[in-house]
């Protein structure tokens, strides 16, 4: 018993001898550093860095940093074919009337400038959903239609992919290929995963109909369909309403949730009926689905970020459920949406004078893309007739997909000062009567470079 105690007694200390040992050399260690991390600092003080000078550089925009080089170059004969924006024929921005008459109403009613609720002007959100779905619409009738006013599409969809990562962990979102450069950063960054569905046929410049159905069926079920309701961007290539039909019997059929993307309702075709085909047909058949919608196009409303995100659901109970949770969303990213853009929005909608002067002028601007498509058309065939031109007239909206390639397209800025995204696409919004023929020139040229 004694030989165990003074066997005993020294490893006892031995062990507590090695924590202190243990615990000195750590605080040593933590003191090392903390005086590496003083001078680490220091020096980067003393150099003039930052404690962001880690932070790597963002890649430029593909879309909006085809305007900064625009403005930076010096050639008089420049074209600007790069972002969606709506342009006069004398290639400036343009202000529709009834945004104007809007504004002068608003200001005689002299409105505050109090904070809206999270999810908006309530008689914007009426509105946009009659825009949307029409008159008859039985989700509308029926309060199955949860409707948050948001910051033009890009809010919209961003608050839509945050509810899908809260709410439907898991799911993936399937975008067209090719698809809006924003729509990848906007569910990536809302931890959303994305994939591909194919959608543009080279061979055709056409819609890829086969292709497109049979990744839908393929998605797993419970997938989020990323559907652009009109004027395809980039391509301007539009299912027919037979194979809208084809293409909701395939997402109903798999079991999948549509999300759709109504950025140039009234502005593809000229009519807000037409345009809203889609969305239509699918609330029509039953099948629920998410909508985001933009104001920017159709009414002209770039910088004042009105827009709104939907969802159509099968019972008023989950729409109600639906928007709070949305409100929720939106008080975390935004808080609640600016109120200038919604009024002007549901004054012109609202109003009966107003919203028929606000159809002629999506008329007289969708009619003024049309005649430049076709003049370009025109000008395209003289230049080169062995080559077939039809799919600029074929396609719809402000875009033209070209199938120029990359170094095509570095050829068309180079050379001729046509700026445009790295994909081919043209934006036919910033293209006058008067530039056809130069622009048609220097297509027909850029072809020739491999």
């Amino acid at each position: 018993r004694a030989t165990r105690r003074a066997v005993t007694v020294p490893l006892r200390m031995s062990a507590l001898a090695t924590q202190q040992v243990t615990a000195r050399l750590v605080a040593r260690v933590a003191r090392r550093l903390a005086k590496s991390d003083r001078i680490a600092m220091s020096t980067r003080a003393a150099a003039g860095s930052s404690f962001l000078s880690d932070v790597e550089q963002a890649p430029a925009d593909p879309i909006l940093g085809v305007s900064v080089a625009f403005r930076e170059s010096t050639n008089p004969n420049k074209l600007n074919l790069g972002v969606g924006a709506y342009r006069t024929e004398d290639l400036k921005p343009y202000v529709l009337d009834v945004v104007r008459q809007a504004e002068k109403r608003m200001i005689e009613a002299d409105f505050d400038k109090e904070y809206l609720p999270m999810q908006g002007l309530a008689e914007f959100n009426e509105a946009t959903r009659k825009l949307l779905l029409g008159e008859g619409s039985a989700a509308i009738a029926e309060s199955r239609v949860a409707t948050v006013q948001s910051l033009s599409g890009t809010g919209s969809l961003r608050v839509g992919a945050a509810f899908i990562a809260k709410f439907m962990p898991g799911a993936v979102v399937y975008l067209p290929n090719p698809t809006w450069g924003n729509h990848k950063n906007i569910f990536a960054d809302a931890g959303v995963e994305w994939r591909e569905y194919r959608y543009y046929d080279k061979a055709t410049i056409g819609l890829d109909l086969d292709g497109m159905i049979a990744d839908l069926k393929a998605a797993p079920r419970g997938s989020v369909i990323c559907l652009h309701g009109c004027a395809h961007n980039p391509t301007g290539v539009d299912p027919t309403k037979e194979q809208w039909a084809a293409i909701a019997d395939a997402v109903q059929a798999n079991g999948s949730v549509p999300f759709f993307d109504v950025a140039y309702q009234g502005f593809a075709s000229g009519s807000l009926e037409e345009d809203a085909y889609a969305p239509r047909l699918f609330e029509r058949r039953g099948i629920e689905f998410f909508c985001a919608q933009s104001y920017s196009k159709n009414l002209g409303l770039y910088a004042e970020r009105i827009g709104a995100i939907n969802a159509v659901v099968n019972d008023k109970e989950t729409a109600a459920r639906t928007l709070s949770q949305m409100n929720r969303i939106a008080r975390a990213i935004y808080s609640n949406p600016p109120v200038h853009g919604a009024r002007i929005a549901a004054t012109v909608i609202n109003d009966p004078a107003l919203f028929a002067r606000w159809n002629e002028e999506m008329g007289e601007m969708a009619g003024r893309i049309k005649t430049v498509r076709a003049m370009l058309y025109d000008n395209l065939c003289k230049l080169n007739p062995d080559k077939d031109w039809s799919f600029v007239t074929r396609q719809i909206g402000m875009f033209s997909f070209t199938g120029l390639n990359p170094n095509q397209v570095k050829h068309m800025t180079e050379k001729h000062a046509i700026y445009m995204t790295g994909d081919g696409r043209i934006s036919l919004a910033g293209l006058s009567q008067a530039k056809c023929e130069y622009l048609a020139n220097a297509i027909v040229d850029s072809f020739t470079v491999e």
